[in-house]
């Protein structure tokens, strides 16, 4: 196994787990539970390393593709640099949740404002994460991108013209 497979296999826990964690705090936030929140922020600080191992595997993944047929380098870019922007969004969100992991433990009244501030982080990092993840689809699953032709030509389904 190399960094390349290491990447294609990481690259999904940053995503799934910052929706996960970003449910279980929903929960969490709705019911009141401390234990809940605390077992979304260790979602979301799980989620900012996967983060990083997928950030720091990316570019060995990127000379094993760039010289086969068919793969733009507009696209490994435009996913680089979404990579590195969702990289520091993730790492906030990990700050973040280590912090909300103490202010929980420690029962203060920042709670749940805490939580909500952790909320709307995980929401964006997700955003920005999952655009990652579309962007990096794009670059080997051409059925998922732009450029894919269509049956359908001037509103005729083909074959029926």
């Amino acid at each position: 196994m190399n960094q390349t497979h290491i990447h294609l296999l990481i690259t999904h826990l940053p995503i799934i787990g910052t929706a996960l964690g970003a449910l279980v705090l929903i929960h969490g936030i709705w019911t009141k539970s401390n234990s809940t929140l605390m077992a979304a922020y260790n979602l979301l600080v799980i989620s900012a390393i996967g983060a990083g191992i997928a950030y720091a595997t990316g570019e060995s993944a990127e000379e094993t593709v760039e010289h086969l047929q068919g793969i733009s380098k507009n696209v490994i870019e435009e996913h680089a640099e979404s990579a590195l922007t969702s990289l520091i969004a993730l790492i906030v969100v990990g700050v973040i949740a280590m912090a909300g992991l103490f202010v929980t433990l420690k029962n203060t009244s920042l709670v749940r404002p805490w939580a909500l501030l952790a909320l709307t982080a995980s929401l964006i990092g997700f955003g920005l994460i999952a655009r990652t993840g579309y962007l990096g689809g794009q670059i080997r699953h051409t059925e998922i991108g732009t450029n894919v032709a269509s049956p359908v030509k001037d509103g005729n389904v083909k074959g029926n013209e």
